[in-house]
């Protein structure tokens, strides 16, 4: 699967669009988390388990919309985008969009 955040992909032709897919993943923060955060906010600097919750809901997100595409027979998605929304005090989403696509390579 070619998975690009633009409208078309070097060497490929855009043989048909299958339609818009998606995939999200809302998760909860980790009390050990926000304690740690709380702490680095006092002297400053990454806040690493944030960062890898972000980065695993972001993977979890886009093997979403995959399988999505998977499932409409395409083997491209274009025009990946991302979104984050608050769902409650303590959660969000992370939502991954695109269009998926058939592509051939150019000859």
């Amino acid at each position: 699967m070619i998975v690009v955040n633009t409208e078309t992909i070097p060497g490929y032709q855009i043989v048909e669009l299958k339609g818009m897919v998606q995939g999200n993943t809302v998760r909860a923060k980790h009390a050990g988390r926000d304690i740690a955060a709380s702490f680095k906010n006092l002297v400053g600097g990454e806040l690493k388990g944030y960062t890898e919750l972000l980065t695993e809901s972001r993977r979890e997100a886009v093997e979403r919309m995959m399988a999505q595409a998977r499932q409409l027979g395409a083997n491209a998605i274009l025009n990946v985008r991302f979104s984050t929304s608050a769902i409650t005090a303590g959660a969000a989403e992370l939502y991954a969009y695109g269009t998926a696509a058939i592509v051939s390579k150019i000859e």
